[in-house]
């Protein structure tokens, strides 16, 4: 019980993340307000933050970026104002924006790693990062900030003996860690969509390939979605991810997962319809008329056979060059070659076997 009520708040947040997103969009005043708009570095600099923990604070939503154009976005200057002169800035801001693993985390609330991991696959703890190590296998990272949230909410899942549904699905092998990052990332992605086409690729990206044909049957269509979002990283898998781990972590595979990306695609693909059509290859040009080919003046028209006369005129006889007979073959012969130094010439059988022979069976 208390694993589907989970689930339930997972398929919510993201449900909740695309309604809200998809008003933003069809609202008039959705669109960047006005002012100074600084690119990424430049408000990454100011907010003094690193790489990694500028792109984990602009997808989590602590640093509000605008669309600038496809493929880019840029930082307000209200915005980094605004988390400047929060308190405690700036390390107030890299706390909240901390990573730890599932020995750091079960350390920072004083349980036990086994139990910390046991948590996270109940779904109660859902990962913010992932990658694959040496070993190919998925480790997945947390944020510190909401691991002490939820110890401070739910003391009770920290000591004794851990619920028993939760128990028995753990026996059956469930882990919900790979189901809450793509409901996290999904809800981040649809929030940052520019329309409803984006939206939608997001959408056909959880599903897979396979799975989004089933709900976008136009090939166009899908070529379009795919283009538009071809998968729900970044996660930094890392220089030892497959390309089997990698689907396997970023494509739904619980019916209930399933049927929700199902659902929203088919509303977000409606809404995209009705805005715009997508994009379509031009049909083929209609090929011009090639130019006849210049004919000359037509010859006149010669005597018709009525006009041909009875029998034919005669023809003089011509007389055909004698031919030249053909040059008669030389019957000189090269010299013959001459025999290596040492040889003696023999006639056909006159061998020196041959002579052995007739001297032993000589008549006496």
């Amino acid at each position: 019980m208390v694993v589907r009520e989970s689930l339930a708040v997972g398929v919510a947040v993201a449900a909740a993340a695309a309604a809200a997103a998809a008003v933003g969009k069809e609202s008039p005043a959705g669109g960047a307000p006005a002012g100074e708009a600084l690119g990424m570095n430049r408000a990454r600099e100011e907010l003094e933050l690193e790489t990694g923990e500028f792109e984990l604070a602009v997808q989590l939503g602590e640093v509000r970026a605008v669309p600038a154009g496809p493929g880019r976005r840029r930082v307000m200057r209200e915005e980094v104002d605004r988390l400047r002169a929060a308190e405690g800035f700036p390390q107030a801001l890299r706390d909240r924006l901390r990573v730890v693993g599932s020995g750091d985390g079960a350390e920072l609330i004083g349980v036990s790693r086994d139990r910390f991991v046991k948590l996270a696959k109940g779904g109660f703890i859902r990962p913010v990062r992932w990658y694959v190590n040496r070993y190919r296998a998925v480790v997945w990272m947390y944020l510190a900030d909401e691991i002490g949230q939820y110890a401070r909410d739910h003391p009770e899942a920290l000591h004794g003996r851990l619920p028993v549904t939760l128990r028995g699905a753990l026996d059956d092998g469930a882990d919900h860690r790979a189901r809450g990052w793509r409901a996290r990332r999904a809800g981040q992605l649809v929030r940052d969509a520019a329309d409803a086409w984006e939206e939608a690729a997001v959408w056909a990206a959880l599903l897979g390939t396979d799975g989004a044909a089933e709900v976008v049957p136009d090939l166009y269509e899908r070529a379009y979605l795919r283009r538009l979002r071809s998968g729900l990283p970044p996660g930094r898998p890392g220089e030892f991810a497959s390309r089997e781990l990698i689907d396997a972590a970023v494509t739904a595979d619980h019916p209930d997962e399933i049927a929700l990306a199902r659902l929203s695609l088919a509303e977000a693909l409606d809404r995209a319809r009705q805005a715009r059509p997508a994009p379509r290859p031009a049909p083929a040009a209609e090929r011009e008329p090639r130019p006849a080919p210049a004919v000359g003046p037509e010859p006149e028209p010669g005597p018709g056979p009525e006009h041909e006369p009875d029998h034919e005129p005669e023809r003089e006889p011509q007389l055909r060059p004698r031919p030249e007979p053909a040059p008669e073959p030389c019957s000189e012969r090269g010299p013959e070659p001459r025999p290596r130094r040492g040889w003696r010439l023999q006639r056909p059988g006159d061998s020196a076997g041959t002579r052995r022979r007739k001297k032993l069976f000589r008549r006496p």
